[in-house]
């Protein structure tokens, strides 16, 4: 296990909180139905800075001059152990994961107010979770209490998950190395879907060839619900029923990735059900491919994060005015917002811990800049759906190739590889 890269973050988080003290629990266990729990899926952030995977814990950074990292967790207890399955308890926390003192979570209410006490500021995320909110606070006026005995309490409260997000946004070289699996296995996920996609298939049953996928090369499973959507399916953004028949001579749009150590991939594919791209599909996908490329050129170090959507609208636009969808001139209908019935939504987003990862698009009024280290998506589309402003044989094509990116100090990495191309996917799927 690399406690170094987790620890490091930590010195990083130390950097930014100077004197203060810092209080992130992780996520709550969540009952699915009477007696029946969710699958587990610790909080990212917490994740972040810990590398801890059991539920109940909370984690505290005491800055100062000799900063600490404290764990608060589940004791080891047999019984439990023996209905639930194995559990560090604070001992093995401590020995495990590289934190400076680990307590039973039970303590944490009595050890707080001792904690804060003396520190200038509390980094929380208030009104992240009412239940949190009311014991630090119960904490806090414990403290407040104990003026007259010469105790002070945080006077100011900082936004602890803003700061954490802001890091998150630049990878390093521990989250780069799991995102590049998650990305070879979902890249496998959607060339097994596409090699045994045939008409009369259910999507869902693309579906469970993706998720065999990934849980037999070691992913803990889907990152976030796929979608596979085919024929005018694929022009509803987030469809997830994925229940219905796929069509010969129909387009099947998968937008699917899976978890790594915590990570995503997110890749979408759109490719014809019987293997073959009609005329029709074939011009409109290969617009949509074109303004992907022209997405990508756009991305380097020190480019507007927005920069790779214009590249990619222009393209679009461009392609639609070919299709006789739109008229008028490029710079116009861009201006007027023409193309958003077709491409309503933004051309990519942060990926990492989170599928939509953490940090700002925009810094004060501008958009971020792209740093090397940092990940995106890149997700042009075209959405036409069956409309009486459509030309008859583009009617209900629904079509997103999306890709993954690293920001490098050359420009960008396309580290996904799902085939993508016309070519590419026809001789993939070429029954013959």
């Amino acid at each position: 296990m690399n406690t170094d890269a987790h620890a490091a973050r930590r010195r990083a988080l130390f950097d930014r909180i100077g004197d203060g003290i810092a209080i992130l629990p992780t996520a709550r266990e969540k009952t699915r139905n009477r007696d029946t729990h969710y699958p587990y899926r610790f909080d990212s952030d917490f994740w972040y800075l810990s590398n801890f995977p059991e539920p109940d814990a909370i984690l505290v950074l005491v800055g100062g001059t000799a900063p600490r990292t404290i764990l608060f967790c589940r004791e080891k207890d047999a019984e439990r152990e023996t209905w639930d399955g194995f559990r560090y308890g604070p001992a093995g926390a401590r020995e495990v994961f590289g934190v400076d003192e680990a307590y039973p979570c039970g303590e944490f209410d009595t050890r707080l107010p001792d904690l804060l006490a003396g520190h200038p500021s509390l980094w929380f995320t208030l009104g992240h979770d009412a239940g949190w909110d009311a014991r630090v606070t119960a904490a806090l006026n414990a403290v407040r209490a104990q003026r007259r005995a010469g105790k002070q309490a945080p006077t100011v409260l900082h936004d602890l998950r803003r700061e954490i997000e802001h890091l998150r946004r630049v990878k390093d070289t521990t989250e780069i190395g799991h995102m590049r699996r998650a990305a070879a296995i979902t890249s496998a996920g959607h060339v097994r879907a596409m090699q045994r996609c045939r008409p009369g298939l259910p999507e869902y049953a693309l579906e469970a060839e993706l998720s065999h996928e990934f849980r037999v090369s070691g992913a803990a499973g889907h990152a976030y619900p796929p979608i596979v959507a085919g024929g005018a399916g694929a022009c509803v953004l987030h469809y997830v029923n994925n229940d219905q028949t796929l069509a010969d001579g129909s387009l099947v749009l998968i937008d699917a990735g899976c978890e790594v150590e915590g990570y995503a991939a997110d890749i979408t594919r759109t490719f014809p059900v019987n293997g073959r791209f009609t005329s029709a599909q074939r011009d409109v996908y290969e617009i949509v491919l074109a303004a992907q490329a022209a997405a990508i050129a756009a991305l380097r170090p020190g480019a507007s994060f927005i920069d790779d959507h214009d590249a990619a609208v222009r393209v679009l636009v461009r392609g639609l005015v070919d299709l006789g969808i739109l008229q008028g001139d490029i710079d116009g209908l861009i201006e007027q917002n023409a193309y958003q019935p077709y491409y309503m939504h933004r051309t990519g987003h942060w990926l990492g811990l989170d599928v939509h990862d953490a940090g700002e698009y925009k810094d004060e009024d501008q958009w971020a800049r792209l740093e090397s280290g940092m990940v995106l998506t890149v997700e042009p589309g075209l959405y036409l759906r069956p409309d009486a402003a459509i030309p008859e044989a583009l009617r209900g094509i629904g079509i997103r190739i999306e890709d993954d990116v690293l920001i490098t100090d050359d420009g960008a990495d396309v580290y996904t590889t799902a085939p993508k191309t016309v070519a590419d996917i026809e001789a993939l799927m070429r029954h013959d």
